[in-house]
């Protein structure tokens, strides 16, 4: 199989990527080793910039009709009461709010839209597994298996890893990316929820441990934040001591933590927080995960990947478009997208350091930090990180 682009990895980054370029007229192929794109803990949160981006695109209508659900900021308790961090109202309308919505309803919309284009195509349940190269060392396909395990090429102008933090695509390149580390890692799980528990996005930090809370209409989806490679630990304590462990940080909670009844319900989150210092080589690129791991901290990784995929789409689709890619011309993504990569991770990497490590290592109760009571105080503070959260260092438009 032949085109001009291929794309590894039909998340947000990747979907988004490749419905821009198709609409530019340029012909596309998505590989996707998943044969739909039903997973449960993935990000689900939809920032005002992305919102944004889809009016542009014209999807503004259609993603008000899926069932997300608008929040206008994160309620955590802490020892001393309850605060709001971060108030979305306060940014600029329509979008002054954060959409809570699950990723496979994201990327379903993406892909139906996408469908409707002749010169795109996704191939799902087709893994890639390597690179092929010309004599110069150019990356020129993608070798990957298909559905039935048939061997599958697909020869294009351009590859684009969007396979993810464990991307094998970036692997194949041959580039590492610079690790940060990260003091913690998350396990996501589901306890149902009733019409009469808080709405929204909820928070609980206790001495030692972090619990989060997404509501998803009738169940939480769940995080509770450990040390850095403690899951063993957890697994070692048992589940009783888990679920006593979640009804102490919520107490809400504590009639239905016995909904977990196997660790097989659990999934572990690895945080990592790395970054590629160059994104291309020839012949290929990497964008959203592949090229930097977000932590979780402000729920920006979807946000920071579509981003990528627009900025990647506007500055090399006309080139493509006119035949006249250079190899050069690929750095353009990544001198257009460093600059808030590391600005996010750097104040990612404060909050953990400060805050999220801080409250795994205490042996007490914590109360809330200067800067969280500042905001209550002064509510209309709570606009700064509001908009570093929700529309981000750099957003990105169709149009330059």
């Amino acid at each position: 199989m032949d085109c001009r682009v291929c794309v590894v990895g039909a998340g947000p980054a990747g979907m988004m990527l490749g419905l821009l370029l198709a609409r530019q007229g340029i012909e596309v192929v998505v590989l996707e080793k998943h044969a739909d794109f039903f997973r449960d803990f993935r990000g689900d949160t939809i920032h005002p910039s992305t919102l944004d981006l889809l009016d542009e695109l014209g999807l503004g209508e259609a993603i008000e009709r899926l069932p997300g659900r608008r929040e206008r900021g994160v309620m955590v308790s802490f020892a001393d009461g309850d605060y709001q961090l971060g108030d979305f109202t306060r940014l600029p309308k329509p979008h002054n709010y954060l959409l809570i919505l699950p990723q496979w309803d994201f990327l379903d919309l993406l892909a139906a839209q996408a469908a409707e284009l002749a010169n795109f195509t996704l191939l799902r349940s087709t893994e890639a597994v390597d690179l092929l190269r010309d004599d110069s060392g150019r990356v020129v396909a993608v070798a990957a298996v298909g559905p039935d395990g048939e061997p599958v090429t697909v020869r294009a102008e351009l590859t684009v890893a969007a396979d993810g933090r464990a991307s094998v695509v970036r692997d194949r390149l041959g580039l590492t990316p610079v690790d940060f580390g990260a003091p913690m890692d998350v396990l996501w799980f589901r306890l149902s929820r009733r019409p009469d528990d808080p709405e929204g996005l909820l928070g609980r930090v206790g001495a030692g441990a972090l619990f989060i809370m997404i509501d998803r209409h009738d169940y939480f989806q769940c995080g509770y934040v450990i040390p850095k490679g403690g899951f063993d630990q957890v697994r070692a304590g048992g589940l009783d001591a888990l679920r006593d462990r979640i009804a102490t940080l919520a107490p809400m909670l504590a009639d239905r933590v016995g909904e977990l009844t196997s660790l097989d319900q659990i999934h572990l989150l690895t945080v990592q927080v790395n970054r590629l210092e160059r994104w291309h080589v020839p012949g290929a690129l990497c964008i959203g995960d592949a090229a930097h791991a977000m932590s979780p901290v402000g729920g920006v990784g979807v946000n920071l990947a579509v981003q990528d995929a627009v900025a990647a789409a506007r500055l090399l689709g006309p080139k493509l478009a006119a035949g006249r890619l250079r190899t050069e011309d690929l750095d353009l993504v990544r001198r257009r997208r460093m600059f808030p990569t590391r600005v996010t991770q750097r104040m990612q990497r404060i909050i953990q350091a400060r805050l999220v490590g801080a409250v795994l290592k205490a042996d007490k109760p914590v109360r809330a930090p200067r800067a969280v009571k500042l905001f209550q105080r002064f509510p209309v503070l709570q606009g700064i990180p509001a908009r570093l959260v929700g529309l981000g260092v750099r957003p990105e438009h169709l149009r330059g």
